[in-house]
């Protein structure tokens, strides 16, 4: 099973001038399935995403009253056995994995956003922290970027992030 990853598009709407850069839509268009951990803006955009395959939530510190209205603070969905849990703002680097592993102790995998730092790496016990970094606002980053994560029988084959 193929993921896409993002967070922090900060797209008002998919029409308009800002919108994902090419190489996100052409992995959106093989993916299995959508993870967007919050700064979505508006649900034009969660609508857009679905278009291309089923589409994971959080809600993030920018998002809209409507995205307020139907998004959860966190989640956990089980994709391919393997369990993922997601938040947007998983707090200073510092202790975040001890954080993250408490939060969601039987996760797998944790995808977060709210500081366009992309990461991909372990956190505690096993557990695979991800940040896909952000496709539209870079901040002080070298690149664009989001990830691409690879499961298979309840396993991680892969996660990656991809410039754009």
């Amino acid at each position: 099973m193929k993921l896409v990853v993002l967070a922090d598009t900060h797209i008002r709407t998919p029409s308009g001038r800002r919108r994902l850069p090419d190489a996100v839509y052409a992995e959106l268009a093989t993916a299995d399935a959508i993870l967007h951990a919050g700064d979505v803006l508006v649900a034009d955009v969660i609508h857009e995403l679905g278009g291309f395959a089923p589409t994971y939530a959080v809600l993030g510190n920018n998002d809209d009253s409507q995205l307020a209205a139907m998004l959860p603070e966190t989640r956990v969905e089980v994709l391919a056995g393997v369990r993922v849990g997601m938040i947007h703002d998983s707090g200073p680097t510092a202790g975040r994995a001890a954080r993250m592993r408490g939060r969601f102790p039987d996760c797998d995998l944790v995808v977060y956003g709210h500081s366009h730092v992309p990461f991909d790496g372990p956190g505690l016990e096993g557990q695979w922290l991800l940040n896909p970094g952000s496709p539209i606002e870079r901040r002080a980053q070298p690149h664009h970027t989001f990830g691409v994560v690879e499961l298979d029988g309840g396993a991680i084959v892969r996660t990656a992030i991809r410039e754009c």
